[in-house]
């Protein structure tokens, strides 16, 4: 029996430290959080919100992004390859066109298309008759193996995310359990890339980026923010006046993980899809247990937490509201976008594993 017993433990030891995995972690020093205080202060403005079904099938999950249309409708990207479009005043919901792949961020351009950053496909555009598009899903020759956000400047280039080069979506199971390999390497996989519809040309603007996620233009085309998911910050990239070409943190040691970015005037949606993971920072310099992590069960590593966290911030980067639930109600949120006039004040909020859309009064007269 002993002999069995060491020979179990041998073998274990040697699955932990010599079974090949995908990634090759690299050393690096984690920012410490802010804590929850000041700003951050815990508090329970999301406890409120209200769950709308999506469309006519609970089993459909992942509303990622919501875009409005001109025609006052709501669209929103599902898990499953969907398109909802939502009426914020009859509160109906319908299928309106399935783009393949697992679509994530959205945005309209003027002209009405629905842009569409899909993880699996690349950038596509969706006409208003539903006709479906591809716009790229290269870059320099290489694929696009992981598009996640976007948005749209003054002069109609749309600027846009691969988050992860190393760990593509489609290839590793999915967009989260790419994102959990991506975030357990840390090896500065994302880009910040930018697709022009005048000449067809994607060009690559910033790499070595940590995961690279949320996409923002500000509103007078300024610049561009993309959040870097796994080191817990938000980068600005100019695109006119002295410093054009140049990036610089935008807004750093964040509580949590930066997923989705949404202009709304001269402010920013920034949706915190869980709570930092004392884990990941405390084996940020520990490279080759990190790897080992990589080697246990799925439920045996790191994971997000639910715990309901959006921000609004100013164009100079400072955290201006921190609407929070503790609880986790409506959890896992990427984003959110606010709406007014004849579609209501309504703040919709979006996540990456609900099974509904929700929305909540705004401003909520605190």
């Amino acid at each position: 029996m002993k002999k069995l017993l060491l020979i179990a433990l041998c073998s274990l030891l040697a699955y932990l430290l010599l079974w090949p995995v995908a990634v090759d972690p690299v050393a690096w020093q984690s920012t410490k959080a802010s804590e929850f205080t000041g700003v951050y202060a815990r508090n329970q403005r999301l406890a409120a919100v209200e769950r709308l079904a999506i469309a006519d099938d609970a089993q459909l999950h992942g509303p990622e992004a919501v875009a409005a249309g001109a025609d006052r409708q709501l669209y929103f990207s599902t898990g499953e390859g969907w398109i909802i479009r939502h009426n914020p005043v009859t509160g109906s919901s319908e299928r309106w066109v399935n783009v393949g792949g697992r679509p994530l961020g959205l945005a309209f351009d003027r002209s009405g298309r629905l842009l569409v950053a899909n993880a699996y496909l690349g950038l596509q555009s969706v006409s208003r008759d539903g006709t479906i598009e591809l716009l790229t899903d290269r870059v320099d020759g290489r694929r696009i193996e992981y598009a996640d956000d976007l948005d749209i400047a003054a002069d109609g280039t749309i600027y846009f995310s691969d988050a992860s080069t190393k760990f593509g979506a489609e290839k590793f199971g999915g967009t989260y359990p790419a994102s959990i390999l991506d975030l357990l390497e840390h090896g500065g996989h994302g880009e910040l890339l930018a697709y022009s519809p005048h000449t067809g040309v994607t060009t690559r603007l910033l790499d070595g980026l940590q995961f690279a996620n949320g996409v923002a233009v500000a509103a007078d085309s300024a610049f561009v923010l993309v959040n870097e998911t796994g080191a817990n910050r938000v980068v600005r990239y100019w695109l006119t006046g002295p410093r054009q070409g140049h990036s610089e943190i935008f807004l750093d040691a964040l509580p949590g993980f930066p997923d989705n970015l949404v202009r709304d005037g001269d402010h920013f949606w920034l949706g915190l899809v869980s709570p930092r993971l004392p884990l990941l920072d405390a084996l940020a310099d520990w490279p080759l247990l990190r790897k080992i992590v990589a080697r246990l069960p799925e439920r045996f590593k790191p994971a997000a937490k639910h715990y309901s966290h959006l921000l609004r911030i100013d164009s100079n980067g400072r955290v201006v509201e921190s609407l929070q639930d503790p609880s986790g109600g409506y959890h896992t949120i990427t984003g959110a976008l606010r709406t007014s006039g004849e579609m209501g004040n309504w703040l919709y909020l979006t996540s990456l594993h609900e099974r509904s859309l929700a929305r909540l009064r705004y401003p909520t007269g605190e």
